[in-house]
């Protein structure tokens, strides 16, 4: 069964910097597709960047220059590096991927949008 736990987030003043993480566990043979959303209070949850298929990262308008993310296929982990935080950046953040999957006979499946629990991310003095 495929697992999605998120961490990094947490406090940090306006300016900081935090490193979230995604880690994927269970028979993963490879992520296909890897997003990070987020949601401030009373808000939509929005796109904050993605990897296409063809391998072009996307971000938001109000994240570029600021915001990266990558992923190690090796480890099954996605990451997202957040520098410049702002306060507005404060909210949970999820964790989006595509996964193929393979069991012990090597008979694979896709598990297309599976989501990370979300980690809260506080931008305060």
């Amino acid at each position: 069964q495929v697992q999605l736990v998120e961490s990094g987030g947490g406090l940090v003043q306006p300016g900081g910097s935090l490193r979230l993480s995604c880690a994927a566990s269970g028979s993963i043979f490879s992520i296909d597709a890897m997003a990070w959303y987020r949601q401030a209070p009373g808000k939509q949850r929005e796109l904050v960047a993605a990897i296409t298929s063809g391998g072009t990262t996307n971000y938001a308008d109000s994240v570029k220059g600021r915001f990266t993310l990558s992923g190690d296929r090796t480890k099954n982990t996605v990451y997202l590096q957040m520098n410049s935080l702002k306060p507005e950046d404060t909210a949970v953040y999820y964790c989006n991927v595509d996964l193929t999957v393979c069991d012990s006979e090597l008979v694979c499946t896709s598990e297309r949008d599976r989501w990370g629990q979300g980690t809260q991310v506080t931008v305060s003095s």
